[in-house]
């Protein structure tokens, strides 16, 4: 499927496989991210057609500690003015891969651990703000979060591969929002829930 390029801070290496966490972390310069950020959470781009909005969401990415950007299909990278433009310097904080097939990417993150959670408007989802069973129990070490195309949606090959379809409640007459602010609303509202799960289970019974 052709190779995949692994930036961080600008710098640009082949990779052969799926990107893991733990070495991009510590590869280049110090670590990247907090001990209170959101480490075990990436974002997903698949088929994003805006180089505004990947921008965009690769700024939220770094206000909400992502621990890292994969970026498929026809999504731009960095390498395009308007994505550096819009992220205001945060591909420099968020490390980044691009990947030409995500669902070959998803199928290797599966074997490695990974839980797979879309935000789409899908007859499997749920609401973002009422998983019962999420709340429920703990949060899973490695989160990977898929946004797709802004008309078509995510691929249907990779819902099949999800753990869970996630929706946000629309209260107006539209029935979706742009894809960045989705971003921003499914980004704050996964890595709250699992730190209120965590203090939870640090806490005596």
């Amino acid at each position: 499927m052709g190779e995949t390029r692994v930036a961080l801070s600008r710098q640009l290496i082949t990779e052969t496989s799926p990107t893991r966490l733990s070495s991009l972390n510590t590869e280049g310069k110090e670590k990247l991210r907090d001990p209170q950020g959101s480490q075990n959470i990436a974002v997903l781009l698949d088929n994003i057609r805006s180089a505004w909005n990947v921008g965009a969401i690769l700024r939220s990415a770094d206000g909400f500690g992502f621990a890292h950007a994969y970026l498929c299909g026809i999504t731009p990278t960095p390498d395009n003015e308007a994505v550096a433009k819009t992220s205001l310097g945060a591909e420099d904080s968020v490390p980044w891969s691009y990947h030409k097939n995500a669902v070959k990417l998803i199928k290797g993150l599966k074997v490695e651990g990974w839980k797979i959670y879309a935000l789409e408007d899908d007859e499997r989802a749920i609401p973002l703000e009422s998983d019962g069973t999420l709340a429920a129990t703990q949060a899973p070490a490695l989160q990977v979060l898929i946004l797709g195309n802004e008309i078509t949606g995510v691929d249907p090959a990779l819902l099949d591969l999800c753990d869970k379809i996630f929706h946000i409640p629309m209260r107006g007459e539209k029935k979706s929002f742009n894809v960045a602010i989705a971003f921003g609303i499914a980004a704050y509202a996964l890595p709250h829930q699992t730190m209120e799960r965590e203090e939870k289970s640090d806490s005596p019974k």
